[in-house]
């Protein structure tokens, strides 16, 4: 079997150089996305279309030397196969109907097929990826879907399910428990199709206090975790709690990830010293310091590196890339990295 560098700093060995990918590293910030979106269509269409996404997950892997390829899809699939009608606004993001502040969970029909074209994705992307190449699936956390699904879009505090947490939490409480069930399902899916590791994306857990934090992402997640556990053991799962804070101690020890994100706020050293020993950590450098470029670039690499040079990294943005990144940012990145 081939080595897999990134694979392995998942299964807990340390590689000097640390291996790379970036969170939204398929996507916008490439012109080749930019012409196959223009002549496809929609974000949607692009998503649920197998060869377009294949390519798609493809294309950074052919300009700079990533050790991960990246399923490309969108955690609002999941919403969409439970039943909402799930649609893109130019320039405004996405849009769920109807949304459940408004409705009730139990008038969505499920329609878990919608699903099918993601597996397909991953079983043409799998046949075409270099054998030392990691293939990384994910899913959206339930507290982060959640609030999709109860506002109907992306909202900036999260109120309405912040609300809806507090006021109903038993009706909030049974779509949780829904999204985990339908999201261990669904990365089960992806895993009995190819991918060697899934990710987690709870990009909106630093919105929640500490208690809400404890109920609404570690539970769930811990659910999630110990579920694709029984069903595929050696499957390691990377958990991205954004805005955790010092919560992070407390994320990975009820969840129990194989491995965790740092978002760019986080202090390296701070996670190195908080952490447990030998834990596989994955980050954390700020998407404006790549943006900018430069010095500056090079000095929030190496602190990093430096940071985090005694236990498993793998090294990526503190969140997606930036769609007005330079390609020749990215380049001096993977140099900077990589030596």
């Amino acid at each position: 079997m081939a080595d897999k560098p990134l694979l392995a700093v998942l299964h807990g060995e340390r590689r000097d150089p640390p291996p790379v990918w970036m969170m939204r590293q398929a996507g916008r910030y490439l012109p080749e996305y930019r012409e196959l979106r223009a002549e496809k269509g929609g974000f949607l269409d692009m998503a649920y279309d197998p060869p377009s996404a294949a390519e798609i997950t493809l294309q950074p892997l052919r300009r700079f030397a990533l050790d991960a390829a990246i399923l490309f899809s969108d955690i609002l699939v999941v919403p969409h196969a439970i039943g909402q009608h799930l649609y893109f606004v130019a320039g405004e993001g996405p849009r769920l109907e109807p949304p459940l502040k408004d409705s009730s969970l139990d008038d969505l029909t499920s329609a878990m097929e919608r699903v099918e074209p993601v597996y397909e994705t991953v079983r043409q992307v799998n046949v075409r990826l270099a054998p030392e190449t990691t293939f990384l699936g994910f899913a959206g956390s339930p507290w982060t879907v959640a609030t999709y699904m109860v506002a109907g879009q992306g909202s900036r505090d999260q109120a309405p399910a912040r609300i809806m947490a507090y006021t109903e939490p038993k009706r909030f409480g049974a779509l949780i428990d829904r999204l985990v069930s339908v999201t261990v399902d669904y990365l089960s899916g992806q895993i009995e199709a190819g991918v060697d590791a899934v990710q987690l994306f709870d990009s909106w857990a630093g919105s929640l206090s500490p208690s809400q934090f404890e109920e609404w992402v570690i539970a769930p997640n811990a659910r999630i975790v110990e579920a694709l556990k029984a069903r595929h053991p050696d499957t390691p799962i990377i958990g991205f709690p954004k805005g955790a804070g010092a919560k992070l101690v407390d994320y990975v020890a009820g969840t129990k990830v194989d491995a965790v994100g740092l978002d760019e706020t986080l202090d390296p050293t701070w996670a190195d010293d908080s952490l447990p020993k030998g834990l596989p950590v994955q980050g954390n450098l700020d998407p404006m310091a790549l943006l900018a470029g430069g010095e500056k670039l090079d000095a929030a690499i190496d602190r990093i590196k430096d940071a985090l040079k005694d236990r498993p990294h793998i090294f990526n943005l503190g969140h997606g890339i930036d769609k007005t990144t330079p390609i020749a940012h990215v380049e001096q990145m993977m140099q900077r990295v990589k030596g």
